[in-house]
């Protein structure tokens, strides 16, 4: 449950990531910074799926 922690905190803060520069292959941070949080949690959403086990 940890993993899917550090995701959720990073995306929350808005006001840290609302701005234009610097830009990735002409994409604005904004939605690089969100995108690449994106891939963070579907490999976090993996590994705590595979570690979990069952549900009790």
């Amino acid at each position: 449950m940890l993993l899917l922690l550090a995701p959720l905190v990073m995306i929350l803060p808005v006001p840290l990531y609302n701005r234009a520069s610097p830009e990735l292959l002409g994409i604005p941070f904004f939605y690089w910074y969100q995108l690449a949080w994106l891939l963070v949690l579907s490999a976090c959403l993996v590994m705590a799926s595979r570690c979990g086990g069952e549900p009790s």
